[in-house]
């Protein structure tokens, strides 16, 4: 101990080091600031606490992020985004859902649409399937898992026709275009 207080009073470096000192302690300060709120963001169901041998330990999660790059049709780089946390363009969470966004894939071939969808850990009678001429709604709600994801779909298609299937975690949703494959009659002017 004797030692720093000579190396502090001797050394020309002494300011340095006290200014870094102060930094330290205002930067633990705000990233105890920035915990708090985020805490006080999390929707209550993320958060459980436990006891164990060393007392009571507070767990938070699950968080999930992430993105899956492909090259689309024109040559270009498809980003998706999945999980149940939505950053934004700055560094502050700006949506955080129970619900998790499931990876999901949308191939349209000449006749049908598919709609492919990671949302593994459930059972298939747990998945909700709603379809409009436009748009897939895929939703899980259970006491493990929670996923919910709104497909909109590149082509108008027969809700009616849509045929699910489920196996390993990945759900295939395929649906029959409209409209496009029909040749049409021919309509006799008078």
């Amino acid at each position: 101990m004797a030692w720093e207080r000579w190396w502090r009073r001797r050394s020309p470096f002494s300011r340095i080091f006290e200014e870094m000192e102060r930094m330290m302690r205002e930067f633990d300060e705000m990233f105890s600031k920035s915990f708090e709120e985020l805490e006080r963001e999390i929707p209550r169901n993320l958060i459980r606490e436990r006891r164990t041998e060393r007392g009571r330990i507070r767990e938070i999660g699950p968080i999930v992020y992430g993105y899956s790059i492909r090259i689309g049709p024109d040559g270009k780089p498809v980003i998706r985004e999945f999980g149940n946390v939505r950053p934004g363009r700055e560094t502050e969470i700006v949506e955080l859902s129970e619900a998790r966004e499931p990876l999901v894939d949308v191939y349209e071939e000449e006749d049908v649409i598919k709609v492919v969808a990671e949302v593994p850990g459930v059972d298939k009678n747990d998945i909700n399937l709603n379809a409009s001429e436009r748009k897939l709604i895929i939703s899980v709600d259970t006491p493990q898992r929670k996923y919910y994801k709104e497909v909109d779909l590149p082509a108008e298609v027969d809700p009616q026709s849509a045929k699910a299937t489920y196996k390993n975690g990945v759900l295939e949703v395929v649906l029959r275009k409209v409209g496009k494959g029909e040749k049409g009659v021919k309509i006799k002017v008078e």
